[in-house]
C-alpha cells in the first residue's frame, strides 16, 4: 500500500510500429531504453499496428510482422508482470479516441507535420485519410493513459508537441481531463546512424543492406557489416566534428559496453580501424546474442505469446477505458448501457 510519502511513479507510454526488421538503431535508440525504464517509470508498452496500415500491407505477411516484433521486444527484456505489452488494434479505445480526438485537431495543424508531406511525397499513390489524421492517433495512444512521458526521437517532436496541443485544448473546453504529456529523450543511443552513409539514420529502409545491423541478423552477418563500416582516412579512433563515421560506432560501441568515449579512445590509442571495426562487431555479437536466443524459445512457444498478448491489452483496455469514459460523458455522448 502506498504511504502519503510515496510518490506515484511517472507514466511513460511507448509504441512502436510492427512493420517488419527491427535494427540495431532501433533497439539502442528506443528499445534498450524501454528495459531500464521500467524500474522507474510505470511502462506501458504497444505495438502500434493501426498505424501500420497507412502504407499497404501484405495481411500474411502483416501478421507474421507483428508477432515476430512482439516476441521480439519480450526477448528484449520487457517485463509484462511490470509492464502491459499490448498490440493497438485489440485495445478498442484507441481507434474511438482518434475520432474524438480528431473533432477537435484543426485541419492545419495536421497539413503542417513534417512526416505527412514526406510520407505523402514517397507513397504518392496511397496518400490516404489515415496517413493525415495519423498524428490525431498518436495522440490517443499516448493521452489514454494519462502518459507524463514520452520517449521520442527527433522525428516525433512535432507529433508529441501536436498532441500536448490537442490536450491542452480540450483541457480548457471542458475541465481538466488528460496529463499534459512531455518528452523523453535518452542521454544516450537516442540516434544511431547508417553504416555506410553516417550522415542518415540507421533504417531498414536503406537501400544498402550494408548500412543497417538487424536485431537478429546472424552474426557472420553483423562482424561483415561493421567490417565494411564507413570511417575516414585519419585512422585516429576519437570523437570530432566531422568524423560521423567513427562518431557512430564510438557511439553504438559506448551503448553496448558502457564505456564513455574517453575510454575508448584510450582503449584504442595506437591502434586502427581495422582492430576497432571488429571490436565492436564483436562487441554487438554478444550484446545481441542472448536476445536472440530468448527470441528463438519465445517463437517456438505461440500460447505463451497469445498469453502475453491477451493479458497485455485486458491491462491495457482496463486503464484506458477509464480515460474514454471521461471524455465521452464530458462530450455530452450518453452512456453505455452494457
Amino acid at each position: 500500500m502506498e504511504t502519503a510519502n510515496t510518490e506515484r511513479k511517472k507514466v511513460i507510454f511507448s509504441a512502436i510500429q510492427p512493420s517488419g526488421t527491427i535494427t540495431l538503431g532501433n533497439y539502442l535508440g528506443a528499445l534498450k531504453n524501454w528495459i531500464h525504464l521500467q524500474d522507474e517509470y510505470s511502462c506501458i508498452f504497444a505495438l502500434a499496428d493501426l498505424h501500420t496500415i497507412t502504407v499497404r500491407q501484405d495481411p500474411a505477411k502483416f501478421r507474421h510482422n507483428v508477432l515476430e516484433a512482439y516476441a521480439l521486444l519480450l526477448a528484449c527484456g520487457i517485463d509484462t508482470e511490470k509492464s502491459p505489452f499490448f498490440i493497438q488494434s485489440q485495445v478498442c479505445t484507441h481507434a474511438q479516441l482518434a475520432w474524438i480526438l480528431n473533432c477537435y485537431t484543426q485541419f492545419g495543424e495536421l497539413q503542417r507535420m513534417t512526416q505527412f508531406k514526406d510520407k505523402s511525397a514517397k507513397h504518392a499513390d496511397n496518400v490516404n485519410a489515415g496517413l493525415f489524421t495519423y498524428p490525431s492517433l498518436m495522440a490517443a495512444d499516448i493521452l489514454l493513459y494519462q502518459a507524463d512521458l514520452v520517449p521520442v526521437g527527433a522525428d516525433q517532436k512535432q507529433h508529441l508537441e501536436l498532441s500536448r496541443n490537442i490536450a491542452e485544448r480540450f483541457n480548457g473546453l471542458y475541465s481538466p481531463t488528460f496529463t499534459i504529456p512531455d518528452a523523453y529523450i535518452p542521454k544516450q543511443g537516442a540516434r544511431i546512424m547508417s553504416l555506410k552513409d553516417p550522415t542518415k539514420k540507421m533504417s531498414k529502409s536503406d537501400e544498402n543492406v550494408n548500412g543497417y545491423v538487424a536485431v537478429l541478423d546472424k552474426p557472420d552477418d553483423i562482424m561483415r557489416k561493421f567490417k565494411r563500416a564507413i570511417t575516414d582516412s585519419e585512422a585516429c579512433v576519437r570523437s570530432a566534428e566531422g568524423k560521423d563515421g567513427v562518431n557512430n560506432l564510438m557511439g553504438i560501441y559506448s551503448c553496448v559496453t558502457g564505456l564513455t568515449n574517453e575510454q575508448i579512445e584510450k582503449e584504442f590509442e595506437g591502434k586502427g580501424y581495422g582492430d576497432f571495426k571488429i571490436a565492436v562487431g564483436e562487441a554487438v555479437v554478444e550484446h545481441l546474442r542472448p536476445i536472440q536466443e530468448r527470441y528463438a524459445d519465445y517463437s517456438k512457444n505461440k500460447d505463451y505469446l497469445e498469453k502475453c498478448y491477451t493479458d497485455g491489452a485486458q491491462k491495457a483496455f482496463s486503464i484506458s477505458n477509464r480515460t474514454l469514459s471521461k471524455v465521452m460523458k464530458k462530450v455530452g455522448f450518453i452512456p453505455k448501457a452494457f
